[in-house]
């Protein structure tokens, strides 16, 4: 191999075109056998790219570069052959050293283009169609990234510039040459499609985080080019039906998107953003008629190559983008339902099988656009499609989709019979759903595919969003019809949600028997929707009647859920798992009418109330109780309330419950607990009997709450079932709420907010890196793409001496889980020409692989001598035996001098910066709070302001100052999901929840205790606040590395505000603080004079009378020996305990601070 190498790059040195284009392709070769051609790269760029040569060997040498990596120096090389070429009178090798700009990195770009901008421009005035195709492709993809957008910002020169290239290449877009008009169109749909997403800089790896001003430049760039489109577009449209057709795809979308833009009303939006007004660019706005007939004439262009054409990827783009233009305003359904049926045509195509996910992601996305029938058509084929889906996203997204057209789709319809328009048949949701595959999926008790949780998840999900008021409708938008069909459905009724929604529960009745291998997820979400419905329509107190003011809606709504309760009891005997047994039985018992069973049946076994406590035996006499099958103790205290419950509304009921609470409480199956609660049960059972008449509000109350979760034991957490539990709840939940409740646009939040926008990071403060000493002041901040999983670190570099520095190298280095781009194993920053005390900048971006401590370790190389062409006088002992130094010896030219190696401090990366905030609700955290397996405990102290009274006084309303060492865990990556602040003894506990980049659950609990200080009673103040940091996760490796530097997971939450304590302290600390309290206490019995006995006080008062004295002398001399009894055997003077003291303090504190309150309102009053 070595031989082969030292062939080609023999060849490489050579003047003969014809041995370097063959030697460059054999390295081409090597390097896609997987073999290290740096070797290669080097000798090309020094012989090939940086010395004349021909086109062909230009581009060789260029496509070697691309596939392997270059050293900093290389890279200098390469931006000097390319500066040369750009003169070179062969246009050929011109657009050779053109196409390389695209590949090059941002920190030698941004210098390319400065120094080469005129010999750039004057390449569009070229007469040679291969160099206008060359710049028109090569800016295209440079010019939208966001590298070059932070370089305009910085340079205002530069900037226009890079406006009047964009112009010529929209211009170009009527180029003679199809290849350059092709590559315009594509270059045009780049810039649109960058705005909106930047693939572009992602692939580049320099994404950065965007600014106020890099926003306005992207913005006047895309509304210069959309306004250029909407002007020329008849030109445009005709142009593009003279190129080939392999070739028209890339123009249908920057047709399609300018049209759009203007159609709809984000070009305004867009100009808004560039700080450009409407007229001062001298900008024309078209009416609604001229905006419509542009639409219309765009529709007109493209609908032909719907059906004509034989090339599947051109039908599927077209269909795309007119379905992109059927929801502007005044769009027409048939717009969309040519390009649905198009698109559906190629589901059976060979070729576009892999595309599949797309199809039905496209169809089931716009299918709201289509009139009802066609919907309704559509339906059930779609749902097949979307049970073959692979994708779970994908499928979870168009099962969210449709689910929601089904609910448009009821509602709409029965409104519109409601007012007078005839009905349509198969819009009620039992139609949509009645496909044969489907059926037999829901009523089959087994089943391998996991198809039928996902759809009963989605749709009862579906309902409680349809429970929701819904978003605020907006004028134009793919949302807005979906909106408006949904609020005309529910005529903004607030109940009218619940008609589909009984139509789900009937529709998905099966799934309580279901064997799903001990998944609950789907039997949850069944339950609780049935639990609120028969809640709201009050089920427990039988059927309304016209006469209580119903109507006949409601009352065929609440006959059809007693049916349904019915049903479901006599379901009952067939529940196969054994965790969903209980909590039907807690569904039905609350809800179910018993006062309108026959009483003539009361002894027949199929009677509902005589299953339902037959069932409630079977959970509590169940044997085979196993932590993998069932929860017995949540299974038997969910039974017990629903026996209370039952026994406690019907007599029937309570005297055969009775007889089941005292056979259980006598076996051996019930602890201690359990007995107790039947006795309980049994006393109010009997008590209600008793007095039938005045029976317990509380008790009578139906509450309609469902206390179930699939969350499971923390011994359970990595059981296979409470997984993908877990996973299917995560995947409905985000497709649910991407759909029902998307976040706003980035458009719309930068218009809103504007600078305030959470889109646009203000620059965090810098930290110096640098020694106080060194030549070179150095000073970083990072900021962090938690979508890409990127972390860009930024230096600011400031030359301390007199002298200018010609040459400085910044080096970083890399630990933990942090890695470059390429796969380099360090980065190199070469900065040239440092005049003094001008700060030069750069930036390095690296990508995050899992949760971990991670650091980026920068050193400064400058060369002292670089230039000179003499050694230094550096002849230090330490810098001489420094092996570093002595191996850059030798790796180094001569030419550039010995370097000095400055060391900085390591620049560590927080790791709440690889967290986000996750919203949940107080009562999921609680229940997933148990579950997570992983757990780590910390105790820290900090010190506030203000003494104890003071933090716990009545007029505190504000932020209580004893949070303040916490005031910075306001700013973290975290979800304040509650807070309990007892301010009557300055204690807190606060809840926090929180996602990693990569997907693991981390919940944290803070607690809080004031420390009470020693000296009160003399006037000092109480500023010590003990926390207690508890820190549960759903993966050990997070709490792992949490553990592994307590203290600096401290300082990452709270800014260095709270100091570590080790539990030896926090121990020793606890005993010596109740060693003082016992002291205090026994010296304040110590001072308190002896009390006074009764029996002295009856003598004084009875001298006279003789036997009542000789009486009251052996009274005397008995309570005297029982007193000094009872102080032996007590030792100490107060007859109260420590947890009664504590107690009475806290309670005094309370009213304290109630009586102080109610004196403040008094007064405001």
């Amino acid at each position: 191999m070595d031989i082969l190498f030292a062939q080609i790059q023999a060849d490489l040195r050579s003047n003969d075109a014809l041995r370097q284009s063959g030697a460059i392709l054999q390295a081409l070769q090597q390097s896609a056998a997987g073999r290290d051609v740096s070797v290669i790269a080097k000798t090309a760029v020094d012989e090939i790219v940086a010395a004349p040569a021909s086109a062909i060997c230009k581009k060789l040498a260029f496509d070697l570069i691309r596939s392997t990596r270059l050293t900093a120096d290389l890279w200098d090389n390469v931006r000097v052959g390319v500066r040369n070429d750009l003169h070179f009178p062969d246009p050929d090798v011109t657009a050779a050293a053109i196409s390389i700009l695209a590949a090059m990195p941002s920190y030698s770009l941004s210098k390319v283009i400065t120094d080469c901008s005129t010999e750039i421009a004057s390449c569009f005035d070229s007469p040679s169609d291969n160099l206008r195709f060359s710049i028109t492709e090569t800016l295209g993809c440079v010019l939208a990234r966001d590298d070059l957008v932070t370089l305009c910002e910085n340079n205002v020169n530069l900037l226009e510039k890079v406006s009047s290239w964009w112009s010529r290449i929209g211009q170009n877009m009527l180029d003679k040459s199809d290849a350059v008009a092709k590559v315009a169109f594509e270059s045009v749909g780049r810039l649109f499609q960058e705005f909106n997403s930047k693939r572009m800089s992602r692939l580049a790896g320099d994404k950065l985080v965007d600014s106020e001003n890099s926003v306005a430049i992207r913005s006047k760039w895309v509304s210069s080019m959309v306004d250029f489109v909407w002007k020329r577009r008849n030109a445009l449209m005709s142009r593009s039906l003279i190129l080939p057709v392999e070739t028209f795809r890339a123009t249908v979308f920057p047709l399609v998107y300018s049209v759009k833009a203007v159609a709809s009303g984000n070009v305004e939006v867009i100009r808004k953003l560039s700080k450009a007004a409407g007229g001062a660019n001298g900008t024309v706005v078209d009416s609604n008629a001229d905006k419509l007939v542009g639409v219309s004439d765009v529709v007109t262009h493209l609908a032909p190559f719907l059906g004509s054409s034989l090339d599947p990827a051109l039908i599927f783009d077209v269909g795309i983008n007119m379905l992109y233009l059927a929801d502007v305003p005044g769009g027409k359904p048939e717009w969309a339902s040519q390009s649905i049926i198009a698109i559906l045509t190629l589901w059976d195509r060979q070729e576009f099988s892999s595309a599949r996910e797309s199809i039905v992601r496209a169809v089931v996305t716009n299918l709201h656009l289509l009139d009802l029938h066609m919907q309704v058509s559509l339906f059930k084929r779609l749902l097949v499609m979307v049970r073959n889906l692979r994708a779970e996203s994908d499928r979870m997204h168009a099962l969210a989709c449709i689910c929601r057209t089904a609910l448009c789709v009821d509602l709409f319809a029965k409104e519109s019979v409601r007012r007078g328009q005839k009905p349509l048949v198969g819009t009620d949701i039992a139609s949509l759903f009645e496909d044969a595959r489907i059926r037999d999926d829901l009523n089959s008790v087994t089943s391998k595919s996991l198809f039928r949780e996902e759809l009963v998840a989605s749709l009862v999900e579906s309902c409680f969003q349809l429970s929701l008021p819904l978003p605020e409708q907006k004028n134009s938008g793919m949302e807005s019809r979906v909106i408006g069909a949904l609020a005309y459905g529910t005529a903004y009724g607030a109940l009218n949600w619940t008609e589909p929604a009984l139509e789900v529960v009937e529709v998905c009745k099966p799934c309580v028997k279901w064997d799903c291998d001990g998944r609950t997820y789907a039997i949850d979400c069944y339950l609780k929707l049935l639990v609120r419905l028969c809640h709201i329509y009050d089920t427990r107190g039988g059927v309304k009647t016209v006469k209580d003011g119903a109507s006949q809606d409601q009352i065929l709504n609440e006959t059809r859920l007693q049916n349904l309760q019915r049903q479901l009891v006599k379901d009952l005997r067939e529940v196969h798992t054994q965790r969903v047994c209980p909590r039907v039985i807690w569904a039905i018992a609350e809800h179910i009418n018993l006062d309108g069973l026959d009483p003539l049946l009361a002894d027949d076994p199929e009677d509902p109330l005589n299953m339902i406590i037959s069932n409630i035996h079977k959970v509590l006499f169940n044997m085979d109780s196993s932590a993998s099958t069932t929860n017995r103790l949540q299974d038997v205290q969910a039974v017990l309330l629903s026996a209370q419950r039952l026994g406690s509304r019907n007599a029937r009921a309570g005297q055969l419950l009775s007889k089941e609470l005292e056979e259980f409480r006598g076996s051996n199956l019930a602890d201690s607990v359990s007995k107790h609660q039947c006795r309980l049960i049994l006393q109010r059972i009997k008590y209600v009997q008793a007095h039938t008449d005045s029976r317990w509000a509380a008790v009578n109350e139906a509450r309609g709450d469902y206390p179930f979760t699939h969350h499971k034991l923390t011994v359970q957490f990595y059981e296979a079932a409470a997984a993908q539990d877990r996973k299917l709840e995560g995947l409905v939940h985000k497709a649910i709420l991407e759909l029902w409740r998307p976040d706003p646009s980035e458009l719309t939040v930068l218009v809103t907010k504007g600078v305030d926008s959470s889109l646009l990071k203000v620059q965090p403060p810098a930290s110096t890196l640098s020694g106080s000493s060194d030549p070179c002041y150095v000073e970083a901040y990072h900021l962090a793409d938690s979508g890409d999983g990127r972390i860009t670190l930024h230096l600011k570099v400031l030359n301390l001496t007199e002298l200018e520095l010609n040459r400085v190298d910044i080096r970083v280095g890399l630990s933990g889980a942090l890695y470059f781009m390429d796969g380099s194993p360090q980065a190199v920053r070469q900065l040239r020409h440092l005049v003094s005390q001008d700060p030069v900048l750069c930036s390095v971006t690296v990508g995050v692989s899992h949760f971990e401590s991670c650091a980026l370790w920068v050193q400064v190389l400058y060369y002292p001598f670089y230039g000179s062409g003499a050694a230094g006088g550096y002849d230090a002992d330490y810098i001489e035996e420094d092996p570093q130094i002595l191996r850059q010896k030798r790796s180094l030219r001569p030419e550039l001098g010995e370097p000095v190696i400055l060391r900085c401090q390591p620049y560590k990366i927080p790791l709440t910066e690889l967290l986000l905030p996750y919203k949940i609700s107080p009562v999921e955290f609680f229940r997933l709070w148990p579950s997570l397996p992983a757990v780590v405990e910390c105790t820290g102290t900090y010190l506030y302001e203000g003494s104890g009274f003071k933090a716990t006084a009545a007029q505190q309303y504000g932020s209580s100052p004893f949070l303040s060492g916490l005031k910075s865990l306001s700013s973290k990556p975290f979800h304040r999901v509650c807070s309990h602040v007892i301010r009557t003894v300055a204690g807190f506990q606060l809840c926090y929840a929180a996602k990693t980049w990569f997907g693991g659950f981390l919940g944290m609990m803070v607690f809080g205790a004031s420390e009470v200080s020693r000296n009160v009673d003399l006037g000092d103040e109480t500023t010590t606040m003990i926390c207690k940091f508890v820190v549960r996760a759903s993966d050990v490796s997070i709490t792992k590395e949490i553990e592994s530097d307590l203290q600096g997971w401290l300082d990452d939450l709270t800014d260095g505000g709270v100091e570590y304590m080790p539990e030896d302290e926090v121990k020793e600390a606890a005993a010596e603080r109740l060693r003082i309290s016992m002291e205090r206490i026994a010296l304040l019995k110590a001072a308190q004079p002896p009390p006074k006995s009764e029996v002295e006080e009856e003598e004084e008062e009875n001298e006279d009378d003789d036997d009542e004295e000789e009486r009251k002398k052996k009274e005397k001399k008995d309570g005297e020996g029982k007193d000094k009894a009872k102080e032996e055997k007590k030792g100490t003077l107060s007859k109260l305990t420590a947890e009664e003291v504590e107690h009475m303090a806290l309670q005094s504190a309370v009213l304290q601070e109630w009586h102080s309150l109610c004196k403040e309102r008094s007064t405001k009053s």
